[in-house]
């Protein structure tokens, strides 16, 4: 299996540069692309960071190389998502960015889920409320940025409390997630039932579902979009395996593998932020990367398809 490092290896000579003096890594000096949430007008990055799984078993390896990502993103006013439910990671970076005094230069995304998985799920309000309080003293914030439902566990509960903490400001934005295909009805039913702010979901250039309904809905609704997992995890890594860039993907700006499949993401203008997961800052930056620059247009969206297609299935 060809790993993130071999990919980035071969992607290099595309012109990536990484390295300067005094610093392991540094993030390019052009600006990394915004764009605004609907019902705010607050602009964020249009990549960020995921800790589902990477950054939280880092965080029990190597804390300095959480530190480093946290500080990387930091520089960029970056989207850190994450979850009470992701095993170390709320608590872990929640610690490293105060200690670092970067708190406040992160926009902070977490999650609500006492109920577990599943319609007829329930949530304990007292249990979602300390969780939610908890995730407060983590991040050692007196405002979230966002909260969201995680997986659609008892919206009408979960959601209920996140309302009245944004209506006391406790909470500036709001909205649920869902990366399971038999949910998406209800997520499409909540996404025009309830005022949400955001949505977050999967979706990736051989994960692309969410294209017939969800995303249109979002955009008649106003509601900003998360993606997670725009990678497939790994799938699409041990799809290409050790194959080199195309040329063409200079057309977009695409030096990797990794903005190859991120801007592919991006190029949907619904999409506002993509937070691929890492705990490696060599990945973020290259992460980062995608945020820059031009973006594939329609034809070269459905030659990225057609290119990826045409691969055996991991």
């Amino acid at each position: 299996m060809v790993t993130r490092r071999d990919c980035l290896k071969l992607s290099l000579g595309a012109g990536l540069s990484l390295a300067l003096p005094g610093a392991a890594f540094a993030v390019s000096a052009a600006p990394l692309n915004t764009r605004a949430i609907p019902s705010s007008g607050q602009r964020i990055p249009v990549v960020g960071l995921g800790s589902s799984a990477t950054f939280s078993r880092a965080a029990g390896e190597d804390a300095a190389a959480v530190r480093e990502v946290l500080r990387t993103l930091a520089a960029e006013g970056g989207v850190f998502d994450t979850a009470p439910s992701y095993g170390a990671s709320e608590e872990v970076a929640g610690r490293a960015a105060q200690d670092l005094g970067i708190a406040d230069r992160l926009f902070w995304a977490t999650k609500v889920n006492v109920a577990g998985r599943g319609a007829e799920a329930k949530a304990d309000p007292a249990q979602a409320r300390a969780q939610i309080e908890t995730s407060f003293a983590r991040l050692g914030r007196d405002t979230i940025d966002l909260v969201q439902v995680h997986n659609l566990g008892d919206v009408p509960t979960q959601l209920g409390i996140l309302k009245t903490l944004k209506a006391s400001g406790r909470v500036r934005h709001i909205g649920v997630t869902s990366t399971s295909k038999a949910d998406y009805p209800r997520l499409v039913e909540t996404m025009r039932r309830e005022p949400l702010d955001f949505i977050g979901v999967d979706y990736a250039i051989d994960n692309r579902d969410v294209e017939r309904t969800i995303l249109p809905l979002a955009a008649e609704r106003g509601i900003a979009v998360l993606v997670y997992a725009p990678f497939g995890r790994t799938r699409l890594w041990n799809r290409v395996g050790d194959r080199a860039l195309p040329d063409w993907a200079a057309e977009f700006d695409a030096a990797s593998w990794g903005q190859f499949f991120l801007k592919f993401v991006l190029a949907n203008p619904t999409v506002t932020c993509v937070t691929p997961a890492t705990s490696r800052v060599r990945n973020l930056v290259d992460n980062l990367g995608a945020g820059r620059g031009r973006l594939p247009d329609e034809a070269q969206r459905r030659r990225m398809i057609d290119l990826i297609e045409a691969l055996p299935a991991a």
